[in-house]
């Protein structure tokens, strides 16, 4: 018995070493993308105030200014772009795994509806309103948690993550609850970033491209410059416009290609509480904050106020704080924040569901 208990543990052995050294080169590679980003920057940065502002141009005054400028808009574009990566994913909390009793009779029950059943009856304690297309409790089996509306498992990151938009390559992080201010920030600065190069190296790209200055090692820097910075400016215009325009909307790229799912059916506008209400979920209620990238979004990432189901904030912060867990298990997150929203409601009735009182409200989409 023992020779055979070793003979199968052999090949055992052999696979996972190759499966984590994969997994290493895997995370090495994501970085790719990264570093990419950061060569064109910093040499974005050598052409401006090097070739341009040192060897080129030969007015002090205009040099200076430029400088200023410049340093201005590529702090805050670093700023914000550093912030995006470094900034951790937040995850569900611990009140969203199952208790002991009834996760042992999940993992021992066979049956899908009674599985379901399990799932809901444990669901009706938290402030849990999405299904998924089938109308079944979202539940996450890698992390073995129902899932908070909004949140879904990213492979990559091997988590479920809170208001998920997308894992984003050029950050290697997911975008999401945490960090989707400082995206939204990062492609805004990148956007200006790009403008200002544009708009002061190009009297120079002509006068080098119509030959009025000598060809000297700036050129090739200067009208290479120019090109990048209006080609990133193209492409990042257009994220950016389209993620202004989610905001807007209070959706994410998930939700923008997949409407959300409520008890009562698909609604691609079941989050949206009118511009102004969108906007301050995402930057904050206090203006002074908006422009830099620090956290000021509302809410704690668990629980969203929507036009078909209102949430008292108060309620679903005690409903995770049963059993002593608090919604950031303990840590003093940033991203656990109350919502302070003030949410009017045109029409409103209050019906049972599974024992619980929820507010359907009436609104109209602005």
């Amino acid at each position: 018995m023992a020779v055979t208990s070793l003979q199968t543990n052999v090949p055992h052995g052999l696979k996972m070493a190759p499966s984590h050294a994969l997994r290493c080169c895997q995370r090495a590679v994501n970085w790719v993308p990264v570093l990419f980003i950061n060569l064109v920057v910093g040499w974005s940065y050598y052409a401006y105030v090097v070739e341009l502002c040192v060897y080129t141009i030969p007015n002090n005054a205009e040099r200076i200014s430029y400088l200023i400028i410049f340093h201005i808009f590529f702090g805050m574009f670093i700023w914000s772009y550093w912030k995006t990566i470094g900034s951790k994913p937040a995850g569900p909390s611990k009140a969203f795994s199952l208790p002991r009793a009834e996760k042992e009779l999940y993992e021992k029950e066979e049956r899908a509806e009674t599985q379901q059943e399990i799932l809901k009856k444990v669901a009706r304690n938290l402030p849990v309103y999405t299904r998924t297309a089938g109308g079944a409790v979202r539940y996450c089996d890698h992390c073995q948690i129902i899932k908070p509306d909004r949140s879904h498992h990213c492979s990559t990151c091997e988590m479920c993550v809170l208001k998920m938009d997308h894992h984003c390559p050029w950050v290697n992080n997911c975008v999401g609850f945490s960090n989707y201010k400082f995206f939204v920030l990062f492609l805004a600065y990148a956007s200006l970033y790009c403008v200002v190069i544009c708009s002061t190296v190009i009297q120079y790209f002509i006068k080098f491209w119509t030959k009025k200055l000598p060809d000297t090692h700036a050129k090739f820097h200067i009208l290479f410059l120019f090109f990048v910075a209006a080609l990133f400016f193209i492409s990042i215009l257009s994220l950016l416009s389209y993620h202004l325009w989610l905001v807007g909307k209070n959706r994410t790229t998930i939700e923008a290609f997949r409407a959300p799912i409520f008890t009562n059916g698909r609604e691609k506008n079941g989050f949206s509480l009118g511009f102004s209400r969108n906007a301050a979920e995402v930057f904050g209620d206090q203006p002074k904050y908006w422009m830099f990238p620090v956290f000021s979004s509302l809410g704690d990432g668990h629980s969203f106020v929507t036009r078909l189901v209102h949430i008292d904030p108060e309620q679903a912060n005690s409903v995770l704080q049963q059993n002593g867990k608090s919604p950031a298990d303990g840590t003093a997150d940033p991203c656990v924040l109350g919502n302070n929203i003030q949410h009017t409601v045109d029409d409103s009735k209050e019906k049972h569901d599974g024992g619980r009182i929820v507010s359907v409200t009436m609104e109209r989409e602005p």
